[in-house]
């Protein structure tokens, strides 16, 4: 039996109800496979279902209200708006949006100043919600409950919390408080990053090493000051020994904006030579950012290799998936540092809800003690499956690239919650095995409760092909281990395949 802790939501009648059961929920569940993809397709019966979803995706129905707030407000006839936590921030969507679109795009200030809203004509939305979703820099539900139900300035700033957060993450990553940022996802941590680096070495073209999740790719195709995606990005899918060649190579006959590699990946969790691509940055003068979020924060020494390293805290830090964060830490042993810093006294700025950092605070108490236990089932789990007749491929570190992992395991480490799944005829039996497994589905990742989700479908669905391509199955599956009893987790699997003869 699990604990009540434990979330179970993954019948049809519980499609889109949040998970876990409260309302700053970052996941909502998906139970069926025709759900995702109605999810994608913009299906009412699944869009209108919605309670919640992963919050740079979805507009959660507090941060919507937010934004008809701010468009009462202040739009004119034939606008729409979207707020922002700074007018920086808003700014920053402004001159996306208007450059993509060509449209007439203007900031105001409203709520006494804690929100700048992006106001545009409405064809102009998406492009808008586009930054939101590849910036991260996003207005949370709590903040959006606080401001328009008039307690905002009522609300802890959640500054000692922030402290005890950098603190833990300093610890964890082995580095001083005073070179840890935080800020309001994973990837606005990423986009800050990329961000120094085109600062630091405007006009340059960036390397994406490694097949990555897909918004700290489209941060470097659509967010750079070169217009043209394939100009601004060259991306090495495979991340082989002979992609590390050719950057090599690359390196050696032009200036590199940087290096951005997963550590392992997502959604394939492999784990590239990053000592060898860490030689080539200090050989060849570029920075390298790794985002080691898989490495569920205690399981990986990566910031040695690295001159800044970005991880997600809304995943295994936080571990309850009610609430979204990030940090940045630098390495002040790597050349880069003196520049980043001075340029991050100029550029950061602390946009953190204060209430999702008391909430992030709490969370994260027993993050050393949990990984362990979630690194443990994660293994016995895979074996199981790896064993299985009807399973072709099981991704997880323990399995994939294990000697370029095991070169940065801290003592005690593991090899993560997270591993990625692909049947035997998928295309017949993949539908029939997800719509039967009993454990909670839905995006998001890290939490002490299991959790899954078609990854390919709901990070890539407009380009499947494209995935494909680069060795991402359409049927594959993410599987994000949790706390509950190892036999519970094995057996919910063992029936889901049964269910596909």
């Amino acid at each position: 039996m699990m604990s009540p802790q434990f979330v179970s939501r993954w019948r049809g009648a519980d499609l889109g109800l949040p998970i876990p059961e409260e309302r700053h929920a970052v996941s909502v569940c998906l139970p069926r496979w025709r759900d995702n993809v109605g999810y994608e397709e913009g299906d009412p019966a699944v869009t209108g279902a919605m309670k919640c979803g992963y919050p740079r995706f979805f507009f959660h129905p507090d941060t919507a209200r937010l934004f008809a707030e701010c468009e009462h407000r202040l739009a004119r006839p034939g606008e729409c708006a979207i707020a922002f936590p700074s007018e920086r921030v808003a700014r920053r969507c402004a001159e996306f949006v208007a450059r993509e679109t060509g449209s007439p795009v203007r900031v105001g200030a409203e709520f006494d100043g804690r929100v700048h809203a992006v106001l545009m004509p409405l064809a102009a939305r998406d492009t808008a919600k586009a930054f939101w979703q590849h910036a991260g820099e996003i207005v949370p539900s709590r903040q959006a409950v606080a401001l328009l139900e008039g307690h905002a300035t009522a609300t802890a700033d959640g500054a000692r919390q922030k402290q005890l957060l950098r603190e833990r993450v300093a610890e964890l990553q082995g580095c001083s408080a005073e070179d840890v940022y935080l800020f309001p996802s994973g990837m606005a941590a990423v986009f800050t990053a990329y961000r120094l680096f085109q600062r630091l070495r405007p006009e340059r073209r960036s390397i994406q090493f490694g097949f990555p999740y897909v918004d700290n790719l489209k941060i470097q195709q659509r967010l750079s000051q070169i217009r043209s995606a394939e100009r601004a990005c060259s991306f090495f899918p495979r991340g082989t020994e002979s992609d590390i060649d050719e950057v090599a190579r690359s390196a050696a006959t032009e200036s590199l904006l940087g290096l951005f590699v997963e550590l392992p990946g997502n959604p394939l969790l492999g784990s590239p030579n990053v000592a060898r691509l860490s030689e080539l940055s200090l050989r060849h003068d570029f920075p390298l950012l790794i985002d080691d979020t898989l490495a569920a924060c205690v399981n990986l020494d990566t910031l040695p290799v690295a001159d800044a390293v970005a991880t997600s805290l809304t995943k295994y830090f936080s571990g309850a998936g009610n609430v979204l964060a990030g940090s940045l830490v630098l390495n002040r042993e790597r050349p880069y540092y003196e520049r980043m810093k001075a340029l991050l006294a100029e550029e950061f700025e602390d946009i953190i809800y204060g209430e999702d950092a008391i909430v992030l605070e709490r969370n994260s108490r027993d993050v050393a003690e949990r990984i362990p236990k979630i690194n443990d089932n994660a293994a016995r789990l895979c074996e199981f499956l790896a064993e299985r007749p009807d399973v072709a491929d099981v991704f997880y570190p323990a399995f994939v690239d294990r000697a370029n992992y095991e070169r940065h395991l801290r003592p005690g480490g593991g090899f993560g919650g997270l591993f990625s799944v692909v049947l035997r005829d998928a295309a017949t039996k993949t539908e029939r095995f997800f719509d039967a497994l009993q454990i909670p589905k839905g995006p998001n990742l890290g939490t002490s409760f299991t959790l899954c989700c078609p990854f390919t479908l709901l990070a890539h669905y407009r380009e499947l092909d494209f995935a494909e391509s680069c060795g991402i199955s359409r049927y594959l599956i993410r599987v994000s281990v949790g706390l509950e009893d190892s036999d519970w987790q094995i057996e919910r699997f063992a029936e889901a395949l049964r269910e596909c003869h």
